[in-house]
């Protein structure tokens, strides 16, 4: 190991008490920076940048005695110089509370430098009124309109219709697997047997807990369809200044009364944590942007309407790949980048020639060479297999959209929920004798929605259940393919994105068989109850834990 303590700075004995409580060590050449305000994290990692200095010498010249250093340089470098990456040293942390679907959505849109944590809708079910009301947002446009009532009675009987069925459909559940059929951990023996075989009252309540997660778990996920878009929701939001501008330009510039508050809010609380990072979202800069984005919708939608109105559509497939390379050139681009790193010196160009004259088996043996060391999901394939793009279009319930939404290293488009192209009702729920409810509240949102959105296209999401079908398309490549897959087909998925993913899998095999098998872990089997082992890892934990 090199030794580079040669070039780390001294400090005097008062000099290291000044950095104490600053740096995580004053004697080392890698330090954690633990100063506790955080604009002058920001600011002395930037000034840090434009100096020879070390970091430490920086902060005992400049902000060590200036508290307000960190303010000053701001200002100075994002309104005198423009330099946005600075915005980037500005890191926030803000919860947004009961905000509806639709709003968190548009926040979660914006992937590049924002962490999103929101509540789930398969642990925590919604069933619960405050103060009388169930938990969805009344839209002050509508409410303020002729639609006001019904919008009312429509998320109303789609949160009863959620809400009566959660104890039956977990009672049908319980009968159709019941907790004999399944094993469970038996600490005399140190394995699993089946549950009328365990002794111990410890394991047999420990089987019960895993059981009753597990069905509750299933339960929900089979109900959640029934929600409207307009359910509350919190989101927890980490990110930099510069993300944190654009999307309060964004809100700013909506239409949607929801998210224009939302802007107002987040500014204020943003103002007072990273103010200098957020200043200029409402200033000039701030207006020029929303100018900028406001202009261009309404241009491309006045373009679309005169361009849409001349085109035949088709019938849309639940998941489709529309668009890929040709297998001999996809092979070739992932071989030639697997080579590239190791090619001392040779242009890429070069490199995609010699690879073309190759045999298939030798350039198969490349691109398998590349994965073949893979243990488990973790293991994730290298940039090589950025090279080869897909594009899908997907038109599956807006629940399971919510899902794959997350997924940050992707192209996702959408347009506005509606209820043109029909829902999904999960087979159980037939089964189970629940299919005239669930398609009477379909019935009834599809009535209201079609009313609301002639003078409203965009609030009438609102009333929209997360069980109707959403065009959407995503492009991404193979690497983020295979993480997205192998993630999204576990056993403890949602059967519904599991679906597609499994799909999603088969399409990609199909165009490009021998790189497809770099996505080693995708799980292609169907479960009855798709917690159930998940459950028992997680109680497993607990158990060790304690």
């Amino acid at each position: 190991m090199s030794d580079n303590t040669a070039f780390i700075d001294s400090f005097s004995d008062g000099e290291r008490s000044l950095l104490t409580g600053h740096f995580s060590n004053t004697d080392k050449a890698v330090f954690a920076i633990i100063t506790p305000k955080q604009v002058d994290r920001g600011a002395l990692m930037s000034r840090y940048s434009r100096t020879d200095k070390s970091m430490r010498r920086v902060f005992l010249d400049e902000f060590a005695k200036n508290p307000n250093r960190g303010e000053e340089f701001y200002r100075k470098v994002l309104l005198e110089y423009g330099d946005d990456s600075v915005a980037e040293l500005g890191i926030a942390q803000i919860a947004a509370e009961g905000i509806s679907n639709i709003a968190a959505k548009k926040i979660e849109d914006r992937r590049i430098g924002l962490s999103f944590l929101e509540k789930s809708s398969r642990y925590v079910p919604f069933d619960v009124k405050v103060n009388g009301q169930y938990r969805y947002y009344r839209e002050p446009k509508i409410i303020s309109s002729a639609h006001s009532d019904r919008y009312l009675a429509v998320c109303d009987h789609s949160f009863d219709v959620y809400s009566k069925n959660i104890a039956p459909l977990q009672k049908y559940i319980e009968e159709r697997e019941p907790i004999e059929r399944f094993s469970f951990f038996d600490s005399s023996v140190q394995k699993d047997r089946q549950f009328g075989d365990l002794k111990s009252e410890k394991d047999v309540e420990s089987a019960k807990r895993i059981y009753r997660s597990t069905i509750r778990a299933k339960t929900l996920d089979l109900l959640r369809g029934l929600l409207p878009a307009a359910t509350i929701t919190n989101v927890g939001i980490t990110g930099n200044g510069r993300a944190f501008e654009y999307l309060l330009a964004i809100l700013h510039g909506s239409q949607m009364s929801e998210l224009q508050a939302l802007g107002s809010q987040m500014y204020d609380e943003l103002a007072s944590v990273i103010p200098s990072f957020v200043r200029r979202a409402n200033d000039k800069h701030g207006q020029a942007l929303q100018d900028y984005l406001s202009k261009t919708k309404q241009a491309v939608a006045q373009m679309s309407k005169q361009h849409l109105s001349r085109m035949a559509f088709f019938s849309p497939e639940k998941v489709k790949l529309l668009d890929f390379v040709d297998n001999f050139d996809a092979e070739c681009k992932v071989a030639s980048a697997i080579l590239y790193e190791q090619a001392a010196g040779a242009p890429l160009e070069s490199i995609m020639r010699y690879v073309k004259s190759l045999s298939s088996d030798d350039r198969h043996k490349i691109i398998r060479t590349y994965t073949q060391f893979r243990q488990n999901r973790r293991h994730r394939p290298g940039r090589a297999f950025e090279m080869v793009d897909y594009t899908f279009e997907l038109f599956t319930n807006f629940g399971m959209f919510r899902d794959l939404h997350r997924h940050r290293v992707l192209t996702m488009e959408r347009q506005l929920l509606s209820t043109r192209h029909g829902y999904d009702m999960p087979l159980e729920l037939a089964e189970a004798g629940m299919d005239r409810e669930f398609k009477d509240c379909m019935d009834l949102t599809k009535d209201a929605y079609d009313e609301i959105s002639k003078i409203m296209p965009e609030e009438a999401q609102y009333v929209v259940n997360f069980a109707y079908r959403y065009p959407y398309f995503i492009k991404m490549n193979l690497r983020e393919a295979c993480h997205m897959i192998e993630l999204r087909t576990i056993p403890q998925g949602h059967p519904d994105y599991r679906m597609v993913c499994q799909q999603m899998y088969s399409q990609i095999r199909k165009a490009h068989p021998v790189l497809s098998e770099g996505i080693k872990f995708a799980d292609m089997r169907q479960y009855d109850l798709e917690r159930l082992d998940s459950e028992k890892r997680a109680e497993k934990k607990r158990q060790d834990i304690n």
